[in-house]
């Protein structure tokens, strides 16, 4: 199984880009090109079966931005199992 980047999850991360939030499109220019400490960071980036807002591959350090959609019941979940997938990942950690 591919880790990083399924082709099925393609077509969303695509979506997600084009569609980001105020938060991801801000905090995305202080990110991008090598700006925070010369690091190269991805944005909408598949690990799993799920797609994280932001990625630095040299750091396994995975960055999400969630607003107020995130405090539902539904949300709340996916959240904690999204969490718990990326901790207990042995190529995150």
């Amino acid at each position: 199984m591919t880790l990083f980047n399924r082709e099925d999850t393609k077509e969303k991360r695509q979506q997600l880009r084009k569609n980001q939030t105020v938060a991801e499109r801000s905090l995305w220019k202080k990110l991008r090109n090598k700006q925070m400490h010369g690091l190269k960071m991805y944005r909408q980036y598949g690990i799993g079966p799920y797609i994280v807002d932001f990625y630095c591959p040299a750091n396994k350090l995975v960055i999400e931005v969630d607003g107020g959609q995130h405090y539902d019941e539904k949300h709340v979940s996916h959240d904690q199992r999204r969490n718990d997938f990326m901790k207990s990942s042995t190529l995150l950690t």
